[in-house]
């Protein structure tokens, strides 16, 4: 046996197949019913993104399929979706086919730019001067 399909039948059974990058962008997600009618369309917050999958959270679940479309604001794709997992108002999806790698690069990047990235520290008020207490408008410092 190669060192290749060790290391492929060692992988542990919570490895991920992809490389998941955190952001914060919103979302649609667009359904089509049987009949073919105007599509349905309910926003979503998207958590986290990898190339063959996502999760995003959404306000109900109740009457969302097991297929959709997602789309990104800000991105002018659509991503067909196959649904993993729900818990509460958390949806885990595949996505149908993987996504372009250059399309993954833009949304993780838009959102760095855009300053959405979850997990990233608040930064402590800077205070001007440290010890000296500021006068108020129109009061005499003495």
């Amino acid at each position: 046996m190669s060192d290749d399909a060790k290391q492929r039948t060692g992988a542990g059974l919570y490895e991920r197949k992809w490389e998941r990058f955190a952001v914060n962008r919103q979302g649609m997600l667009m359904t089509v019913g049987f009949d073919l009618m105007a599509p349905k369309t309910r926003s979503c917050r998207l958590i986290d993104i990898s190339l063959g999958g996502a999760s995003f959270t959404v306000g109900t679940t109740i009457g969302l399929p097991l297929h959709y479309y997602l789309s990104i604001v800000g991105v002018a794709s659509r991503i067909g979706c196959a649904e993993v997992y729900r818990n509460d108002n958390r949806i885990g999806v595949q996505f149908i086919k993987e996504i372009d790698e250059e399309l993954l690069r833009m949304i993780v990047r838009s959102d760095y730019f855009t300053g959405g990235i979850t997990g990233r520290l608040k930064q402590p008020e800077r205070r001007y001067m440290v010890g000296v207490e500021k006068a108020g408008i129109g009061s005499a410092a003495n």
